[in-house]
């Protein structure tokens, strides 16, 4: 239900402007406890998958054959986590739209603001800076922490090294991008629980279904699932971590923002036509 009236006088000029709604977004991420505990998750995932990894494969190191020691690619190692951080930024994009649905609160964000298209840019300005931020920041900690965890045991990568630089960038634009393709789902279906559920069903499930498919079809579906897109992107050596056939990592970049935009776009327009 709109909370402005045929009779009410107009607007004051000015008083909702982008940056009057970014200011009230920043305000709202940052002093919420979802936000908190989804970072805090998001970092714990990332880094300690991240150890956990390094550490097992320095342990192993000496007794590796041949072809696994062609093949080892010690940045995408330290990375690792970033599959798994995934999840908990992806409840955090959800939860910055659905859980103003879910307390009512989003009425009094449009009676400020009532131009919606308004709100839902300012919420992906703020989420995507965040998430950028955070993002680039585990993927450098991630990928330093791994290399001295694998210092003397195994070989190690620096950001000199062609490819390695962009891959460890590729993962804070991974986390980013993922994060607003779940803040267009959470505008689409305006439900945590069923947002979260369907953020989780695209990310996890269908990998799985996927796998299990004969290789002809495995082989021409994977390259577009958003996992295997997460692996090009944060690999050096490509098919460290997919045993399908990828895009290149920009591509696969190009096409993750490609759904990121389509979720954005049509919960814009669902928005702008449904009541509150």
């Amino acid at each position: 239900m709109s909370v402005v009236t045929a009779g009410a006088p107009a607007l004051p000029p000015g008083s909702y402007s982008l940056a009057g709604a970014l200011r009230s977004e920043w305000t709202k991420l940052r002093s919420v406890r979802s936000t908190t505990w989804s970072l805090v998750a998001t970092a714990v995932l990332t880094i300690a998958i991240g150890i956990l990894a390094t550490t097992t494969e320095a342990g192993r190191w000496a007794h590796a054959n041949t072809g696994d020691r062609l093949a080892f690619d010690p940045t995408s190692l330290s990375l690792a986590g970033f599959l798994f951080g995934q999840l908990a930024i992806g409840v955090l994009g959800v939860l910055v739209v659905s859980a103003e649905y879910s307390t009512g609160t989003i009425r009094a964000t449009f009676g400020a603001v009532p131009h919606r298209i308004t709100v839902l840019a300012a919420k992906v300005a703020v989420f995507s800076g965040v998430a950028f931020v955070i993002g680039e920041v585990l993927a450098f900690s991630s990928f330093f922490i791994g290399q001295a965890l694998l210092s003397g045991s195994a070989p190690t990568a620096a950001l000199s090294q062609p490819g390695v630089l962009r891959a460890v960038i590729g993962g804070g634009l991974f986390l980013t991008v993922l994060g607003l393709f779940a803040l267009g789902l959470g505008t689409i279906v305006r439900h945590s629980a069923g947002a979260i559920t369907a953020f989780v069903g695209i990310f996890f499930v269908v990998p799985l279904i996927v796998e299990a498919l004969p290789s002809s079809i495995k082989d021409a579906v994977g390259k577009y699932l958003p996992d295997n897109i997460g692996a090009t992107m944060t690999t050096v050596k490509q098919g460290f971590r997919t045993d399908v056939p990828t895009f290149s990592p920009w591509v696969s970049f190009a096409l993750l923002c490609a759904y990121a935009a389509v979720t954005l776009i049509i919960g814009g327009i669902l928005l702008a036509r449904r009541d509150a």
